[in-house]
């Protein structure tokens, strides 16, 4: 004969945190329902299953088993009902962070519904650097790759900051052709002045040297600022491929910084079969010469 269900859910999470009170947070209900479900369950038992002390309680030895033994059960179920959500779902969520969502994944992303109709896509915002486990998404789309166990990180773009200018900006200004004229001219930045103070060292110039100019929070307004013509901007020459090659943009020394970082298309490496039509979808949105 089995226990009551439920209480055997409250009974678990309050055995591995040792807490009534962290077990009802982390169950979404109060304290007063853990210890009501505890009890019922002690009632089934005919034996106490926790020890009530002034500072919290503690499993009774006698139960430690029972403890020891639901945690494993649920985490298989756990583990076999994801198995299974990711075998019959339909929805994929992408967690992109904006600067390329604007300007590789959304202008694409109805090519990849007319191709794959059974497939829901939802789209949120990823921060730089953050890992999948963290998101909860399916899969991430982020600066610097992910480590952890049971992920598949495909590499999309190096970070290669070159300094860019719009032909609006540059009919003004004449050609910046060197290091000196471009140290002059009205810098933007990205959240910080220290590439463009890691781009002066780069360059040879003089130590210490100041930059100054707007400090924009978001690269997508960086960039906007940059096209509309304001001045020149440290940005990731292959994340802006588009604006560079129509025009948009031209790049005026081939002097990088952040060579070394790059953005990843990050994914479980248990998948579901639409998610990994979509991984293998985007990175030939990257680079068509990719095959899988």
């Amino acid at each position: 004969m089995l226990p009551p269900l439920g209480p055997l859910r409250a009974f678990e999470a309050a055995a591995r945190l040792a807490s009534f009170s962290r077990a009802a947070d982390e169950l979404h209900v109060t304290h007063a329902a853990v210890s009501h479900q505890i009890r019922q369950l002690e009632e089934w038992f005919g034996r106490p299953l926790f020890l009530r002390q002034k500072r919290g309680v503690r499993l009774a030895p006698e139960a430690e088993r029972l403890a020891e033994a639901l945690s494993a059960s649920l985490d298989r179920i756990a583990a076999e009902a994801e198995a299974l959500r990711l075998r019959t779902k339909s929805e994929i969520i992408v967690a992109c962070i904006p600067s390329i969502a604007t300007r590789w994944l959304i202008p694409a992303l109805s090519d990849f519904l007319a191709t794959h109709a059974d497939i829901m896509v939802k789209v949120v915002y990823a921060a730089a650097a953050q890992r999948l486990r963290e998101t909860g998404c399916d899969v991430l789309v982020t600066l610097g790759a992910d480590t952890s166990d049971g992920v598949l990180c495909r590499r999309l773009f190096s970070r290669a900051n070159k300094p860019v200018a719009s032909p609006r900006y540059l009919e003004g200004k004449g050609n910046l052709t060197n290091a000196e004229q471009i140290a002059r001219a009205d810098l933007l930045h990205d959240e910080t002045m220290t590439h463009w103070e890691q781009w002066f060292a780069e360059a040879g110039l003089q130590p210490g040297r100041a930059p100054r100019g707007p400090v924009f929070q978001d690269f997508n307004l960086l960039a906007t600022a940059a096209i509309a013509g304001h001045g020149v901007a440290l940005c990731p020459v292959e994340v802006c491929r588009r604006e560079i090659t129509n025009g948009d943009l031209v790049v005026l020394s081939d002097i990088s910084v952040l060579d070394e970082e790059s953005y990843f298309l990050i994914s479980r490496a248990a998948r579901h079969k639409a998610v990994a039509a979509f991984c293998d979808w985007f990175q030939q949105v990257v680079d068509p010469a990719a095959r899988y």
